[in-house]
């Protein structure tokens, strides 16, 4: 009951594939090459940090906080805004309908 079926693949029709027999040639061993020489590693670093890219690191730093700080600070606000404008509106209509209740 919990053992899944396995599709049975059909046997491929197709023509019968001839198999010719090869003939062993002995030839003679190539040596192999000899290993290539390793290049020595660099004795210094790949990026040099020099105090003006150093600068430049940390003024883009800076930038995309500040930048991405504005944004999240703008997005927090039209949240609050937009949450203080729904509550305005339950109120008034919470004292309209109160009002045309008492009318009645």
């Amino acid at each position: 009951m919990f053992r899944p079926k396995l599709p049975t693949m059909p046997q491929p029709i197709s023509l019968p594939v001839v198999i010719e027999p090869t003939s062993v040639t002995v030839g003679s061993q190539d040596t192999p090459d000899p290993p290539a020489a390793v290049a020595p590693a660099p004795t210094r670093p790949v990026v040099q940090l020099t105090p003006g890219t150093a600068l430049a690191l940390v003024g883009g730093g800076t930038a995309v906080v500040l930048v991405l700080g504005t944004v999240l600070v703008s997005l927090l606000l039209a949240v609050a805004i937009t949450g203080a404008s729904v509550a305005v509106c339950a109120v008034v209509l919470r004292s309209l309908l109160a009002s045309d209740a008492k009318r009645r």
